[in-house]
């Protein structure tokens, strides 16, 4: 796991993209503070930039770094959730502005991935999640389900449990308001 956390910190170093596994599904990420990253994602997913993406951070030290403040009331859903949640949060900050919602919201998961964890640690900031697909199409289970197409425009691709399929799906999404009003987004 160390050699390749070191290669993807490599490509992320270098503002590059890459293909890992997370605790949903296959993600492509990136440097969720460069622009110019951020904008390659959107490209490979051929996705419309007013859609969002979902950063992943370490834990609760990194959320609370890149929004303003967290709502009482997600604190709340984190510690409750058993799967993977993401979180839409009023007011992010220092984040690549093409990742925050036009509304000034961004959505946001504490990873309990080993892998992911470890790597974004290591990197110190956050990293762009979204599913290794193009945009519209199903998110894939397993590696073997990601498009050559997807493969072929990424700088890195984790190599790690690429064996595996996955049972697991995209995680549910909860946008939660500073008086505590919350609405699913996706379950």
């Amino acid at each position: 796991m160390e050699e390749e956390i070191k290669n993807a910190l490599a490509a992320l170093h270098k503002g590059g993209t890459i293909l890992y596994p997370t605790d949903t599904v296959w993600g492509l990420g990136c440097d969720a503070r460069n622009k110019e990253a951020v904008a390659k994602l959107f490209k490979i997913k051929q996705r419309a930039e007013y859609k969002s993406m979902v950063v992943l951070v370490c834990d609760e030290k990194m959320l609370n770094r890149y929004v303003k403040e967290v709502p009482a009331a997600a604190w709340d859903l984190i510690e409750a959730a058993e799967e993977p949640i993401t979180i839409i949060y009023p007011d992010a900050r220092m984040l690549a502005e093409n990742i925050i919602a036009a509304d000034g919201s961004v959505g946001i998961r504490i990873v309990k991935d080993e892998f992911c964890r470890n790597l974004i640690h290591k990197f110190g900031k956050p990293i762009v999640s979204t599913s290794a697909n193009i945009s519209g199409e199903s998110a894939p289970n397993s590696f073997n389900d990601i498009k050559l197409d997807i493969l072929n425009k990424v700088d890195y691709i984790v190599n790690l449990r690429q064996k595996e399929v996955n049972n697991t799906k995209p995680s549910t999404i909860i946008k939660v308001a500073m008086n505590g009003e919350i609405k699913i987004i996706r379950k």
